[in-house]
């Protein structure tokens, strides 16, 4: 179903297809009353491209040790037993 134009009222009973509108890219008119207030528009992204090379120098600087499997499972049981104490199994 398009809409090109929902009032206040079904607002709160037609958000689906308020959401599949915008997702769609098309804007719809707000009604109040008889009267146009408004306009509802989808707000566009653009997402930023993954550089692996960024990411690579970004994850060098923080100079992160090195861990087994065995020490992480130790440093996480460690932290768990620290917070919650000896009861939890």
């Amino acid at each position: 179903m398009y809409m090109n134009m929902i009032t206040t009222t079904e607002l709160r009973t037609h958000v689906p297809l308020l959401i599949e509108e915008l997702r769609r890219g098309e804007t719809v008119e707000l009604i109040h009353r008889s009267k146009v207030i408004g306009e509802i528009k989808p707000k566009m992204r653009i997402p930023k491209p993954f550089n692996p090379d960024r990411f690579i120098a970004a994850v060098s600087k923080l100079n992160l040790p090195k861990l087994t499997h065995k020490q992480m499972e130790r440093n996480y049981r460690e932290h768990i037993m620290k917070k919650y104490g000896k009861g939890l199994s």
